[in-house]
């Protein structure tokens, strides 16, 4: 068992459910004292979170497609992660008290003044709204049951033919992953401005969930790799692997996030740009300036470098500064929806994300350590542990 390979997932594990037990019960007496800017700081920790567990559920279904040793350093916490999945479904009830306190379009007064928001009032409206949510979780959850059954199953009896059953199953579900983190991120985030539409978000979004994912998981692995079973695996090699993976999705994240800038500034369009002006006007342009250098450069230039991708501390350090600017971004991206005149950070806005966070982390290690580290039984591993011993 996983307790045997590392002991300070123990106390890993139990750290994070008293700060998540502590964040949690903080926030509900912010929420008392100020409902509104619960619901605002709660959804950018719910956001956060979730999306991890969805990376993790993008990120297995491509490694079962592609194969390859990277995947194998962490595919037992990628699945581990989607199994948080049901915990977010739960966690997402408080955000139903508060919809109208987020959404204009959730306030029928509003409504009735604008014709905008009742021009897309089929759509956006508090059943459909939640009709949706549920079907998003409804599909994250039962291909989720799936590649973990069959994963499971495959440790049990060995099945060669579970490999191709997985690969099977992984290409739809990465067709069903985009249509619905697209759909959800719309729903959930680019709603707020309801006025203000982008084609690229969703794909930013996904972007930014896998990104956020491999700079969670690769230190998580990192941990573990001097131990029995994943040291047998975890190779210098495969260190330059998941810094590569890292590095393309850094790339990714700033060409997505610069084309939807130049091709918003290049329109010019009076419902386009006040979306830009609210998030670069009154000290917001600070932070995105925080997000050009410690998201795209600083991260681009050491991850470029050979020397990091195969330093376990390099390495780890920069995935973790990575997740804090992941977080510093989506609070960029949602916030100003509620400040236009300038820059707002709340006490709860640090303590909703320790709360659920914590109750993440916890939830996440204990479906960790109910699994082997490696899928032992893949046809695949046998030539991805012979590569590990042969570039040692």
């Amino acid at each position: 068992m996983t307790q045997r390979v590392h002991p300070r997932l123990d106390r890993i594990q139990h750290r994070s459910l008293i700060a998540g037990g502590v964040g949690l019960g903080l926030c509900l007496g912010g929420a008392f004292l100020s409902p509104e800017q619960f619901f605002r700081s709660y959804l950018v920790a719910y956001l956060f979170w979730t999306g991890i567990a969805l990376g993790s559920f993008a990120i297995v279904m491509l490694h079962h497609l592609t194969g390859g040793g990277w995947g194998f350093v962490i595919r037992r916490l990628l699945e581990a992660g989607t199994r948080t999945l049901p915990l977010m479904a739960v966690l997402f009830v408080p955000l139903l008290f508060g919809l109208p306190d987020l959404y204009v379009w959730a306030r029928p007064a509003e409504v009735a003044s604008d014709p905008i928001l009742q021009h897309k009032s089929l759509y956006l409206n508090i059943p459909f709204f939640l009709i949706r949510t549920a079907g998003y979780f409804a599909i994250w959850i039962g291909v989720t049951y799936f590649l973990n059954k069959w994963s499971v199953e495959q440790d049990r009896t060995a099945e060669p033919l579970l490999t191709r059953r997985l690969q099977v199953l992984s290409g739809p579900g990465l067709v069903l992953y985009g249509l619905t983190a697209t759909f959800a991120s719309i729903d959930w985030a680019m709603s707020l401005e309801p006025h203000w539409l982008s084609t690229i978000y969703g794909v930013m979004f996904i972007v930014g969930q896998v990104l956020a994912t491999l700079a969670l998981m690769i230190p998580m692995a990192l941990l573990l790799a001097d131990r029995e079973p994943l040291s047998n695996v975890v190779s210098p090699a495969y260190l330059v692997d998941l810094g590569n993976f890292l590095l393309a999705f850094v790339m990714l994240w700033a060409y997505m996030a610069f084309s939807q800038y130049i091709v918003i500034w290049s329109g010019n369009l009076p419902e386009e740009i006040p979306w830009y002006l609210h998030r670069t006007t009154g000290g917001w342009q600070w932070i995105a300036l925080f997000l050009i250098i410690f998201h795209f450069a600083v991260p681009f230039l050491l991850l470029l470098s050979r020397v990091t991708k195969r330093s376990v501390q390099m390495l780890s350090a920069v995935a973790a500064a990575l997740i804090v600017a992941r977080f510093v971004d989506l609070f960029w991206l949602v916030v100003p929806a509620f400040h236009h005149t300038g820059v707002h950070i709340h006490w709860m806005d640090l303590v909703a994300p320790i709360g659920i966070g914590g109750i993440w982390m916890w939830f996440f290690i204990w479906q960790v350590k109910a699994r082997s580290l490696l899928p032992l039984y893949d046809p695949r591993l046998a030539g991805i542990l012979e590569r590990a011993r042969s570039v040692r």
